[in-house]
C-alpha cells in the first residue's frame, strides 16, 4: 500500500514576486527521494522528477549566490 498522496502538493518560493517567471514544487516523494518541478505558467506540461539530492544541491547553490546573473 502506498502512503504517497494522490496529487502533489504544488507551491512557489516565498520570494516568488508572481512576475510570471516561477517554478512550483511539489513535496518530496520520500519513496522515490524524487522532487516535482514545473513550470508555473504552464501548469498542464510534464513536471520533471529530479533526486531530492539534486534539488538540494541546487538550493544550496541558488542561497550560495553560484547562479546570480
Amino acid at each position: 500500500m502506498s502512503t504517497e498522496p494522490a496529487s502533489p502538493h504544488w507551491f512557489k518560493s516565498s520570494y516568488s514576486s508572481n512576475g510570471g517567471n516561477c517554478l512550483e514544487v511539489a513535496d518530496v516523494i520520500a519513496s522515490r527521494g524524487a522532487v516535482l518541478v514545473r513550470d508555473s505558467k504552464n501548469l498542464d506540461a510534464s513536471a520533471l522528477d529530479v533526486s531530492a539530492l539534486a534539488f538540494a544541491s541546487f538550493t544550496a547553490g541558488v542561497k550560495d549566490g553560484m547562479f546570480a546573473a
